[in-house]
């Protein structure tokens, strides 16, 4: 996790600062636990957090240095657990005598993916089966499903919601199951970057610009670029030309990717930086993208990143007008028709054993490669890894040039 990184060093840096000119203020460091579930920040904002604070600034890896303001391309969601309950029995014996939850399972997906076919073009729909029984000749008596419903607005999250309900529903009737339980897991507003904060941050990236890689950093990734078969373009190399933004009109969206940072957007002033820590082109969510985390590349990418937010935070400390023009767009501006309201219901918990088995189970495997900082110098070093280690002529894997 290179977000982290980013959020300290420009933190350690600020409060040094502060404290050698004297400077009044507060920073908050916030840590955006379970991010890929989404599973957090709406509770952090239930729960008060961020009634005090003047402006948040979020970050997530990239691959290059930017940032951006208003409503793009992402959509909201919510994620949800539906699990059903039926009557085991002998698949072969007495099968009459069971009821499959599996089956109610199945038929949700089927209901849902005939539902898909008359539903907006912006939304985003997937599911996979948590728990479809032990084995084949016990008619399983319990059986789950999760859900990501996604969409542009709070009100068509909500719809497709209900929707997924019915369907639940309908299938638990059709195999005489019951509906045992429906569970948020996780939940993010479609977000809203502020304007203000945004022109803010730009100005601060244009100074920093970006890392300067070496052909060591450029080798590696051109290596494990055409090693995907994708576009072999290498690190980025300029800044983009201007900052990016707006609001672009509800029909004119296509829908996309979540991040629950989107409930935070609507409750404080908010940004994201996107850093360059990454290598460019990789699919996403894939085994590729963790290849930088341990090399230059995500150190150097992290650094800019950091000097970007240390640079952002002591304007607003220094230029308390800002933080006033911030909140005028985001009452008078974001906010004007749109109102927060929290996906999760008042009974729903943060979903903590989530993935409590894989982690308890792999864990102990884990603290092998735990970086041992007063050891080595870097985690190359720790694995013995030599930088850049790419596929040679020969198909071998070592240092050296690629032609």
């Amino acid at each position: 996790n290179s977000g982290q990184p980013v959020n300290v060093t420009a933190a350690l840096a600020v409060k040094k600062i502060m404290e050698r000119e004297r400077l009044p203020g507060t920073l908050m460091l916030w840590p955006g636990v379970a991010e890929e579930q989404l599973g957090t920040k709406a509770y952090y904002v239930r729960a008060g957090l961020f009634k005090d604070v003047d402006v948040v600034l979020f970050t997530h890896v990239g691959n290059n240095l930017s940032t951006s303001w208003g409503e793009g391309g992402g959509n909201g969601l919510v994620s949800v657990l539906y699990s059903f309950e039926g009557r085991s029995a002998h698949s072969a014996g007495a099968p009459w005598r069971g009821r499959s939850a599996l089956d109610a399972v199945e038929l949700m997906d089927i209901g849902w993916n005939f539902r898909r076919e008359h539903l907006r073009l912006p939304q985003r729909s997937h599911y996979v089966i948590k728990d479809g029984g032990d084995q084949p000749n016990v008619v399983p008596p319990t059986a789950s499903v999760w859900y990501y419903f996604r969409e542009l607005d709070y009100p068509n999250i909500m719809t497709m919601w209900a929707m997924g309900d019915s369907v639940a529903q309908g299938a638990a009737m059709m195999t005489g199951t019951q509906l045992a339980s429906v569970q948020v897991l996780g939940s993010a507003w479609p977000a809203h970057m502020n304007k203000v904060v945004a022109q803010t941050m730009w100005e601060n990236i244009r100074k920093v610009g970006l890392p300067r890689w070496t052909e060591a950093d450029q080798r590696l990734t051109r290596a494990l670029q055409r090693e995907l078969g994708v576009p072999d373009s290498g690190l980025a190399i300029k800044l983009p030309d201007s900052l990016s933004g707006g609001i672009m009109p509800m029909e004119r969206r296509m829908g996309g990717g979540s991040d629950d940072i989107g409930d935070i957007s609507w409750n404080v002033p908010t940004i994201t930086l996107s850093f360059p820590s990454n290598i460019p082109n990789l699919p996403g969510h894939n085994w590729s993208n963790a290849i930088a985390m341990a090399t230059p590349i995500a150190h150097q990418g992290a650094t800019a990143g950091a000097k970007a937010q240390a640079m952002t935070v002591l304007d607003l400390l220094l230029r308390p007008e800002l933080v006033q023009q911030a909140w005028d767009y985001f009452r008078n501006e974001q906010t004007r028709n749109t109102r927060y309201q929290p996906i999760i219901r008042p009974e729903d918990r943060p979903a903590t054993w989530l993935n409590a088995d894989i982690l308890g189970k792999h864990r102990p495997e884990m603290r092998k490669y735990y970086y041992d900082a007063a050891k080595y110098q870097n985690y190359l070093e720790q694995l013995g890894v030599q930088y850049p280690t790419v596929r040679q002529p020969d198909g071998s894997c070592g240092g050296g040039a690629v032609p």
